[in-house]
């Protein structure tokens, strides 16, 4: 899968070291999946929730952050919209 960006993986995994495995495994198990639709996508993170259309979060390092993003499954890509930790993600911060 393409992900965009990886910059905001790095960005917050510095802030939030605790969370900086969880996310490199997330991301390199993204890199090289080619999911095609939800059950594929929840075989490799079985916590993903779809919450609208193309619209995912992933419970990321036993609910260390919750990334926010966009999956196209047709073009392959994935773009983050957000990661937060559980009390933004609470808070609505990433709306």
């Amino acid at each position: 899968m393409r992900i965009i960006s990886h910059k905001r993986v790095v960005e917050f995994a510095a802030k939030h070291p605790i969370s900086a495995s969880a996310l490199d495994d997330w991301y390199r198990t993204m890199k090289v999946g080619s999911f095609h639709n939800l059950a594929e996508l929840k075989a490799a993170f079985p916590s993903v929730d779809l919450i609208k259309k193309n619209l995912f979060v992933f419970n990321i390092g036993g609910h260390t952050a919750r990334l926010v993003a966009i999956m196209k499954f047709t073009s392959y890509t994935v773009y983050i919209l957000a990661i937060l930790t559980h009390a933004e993600y609470d808070k609505d911060k990433w709306k």
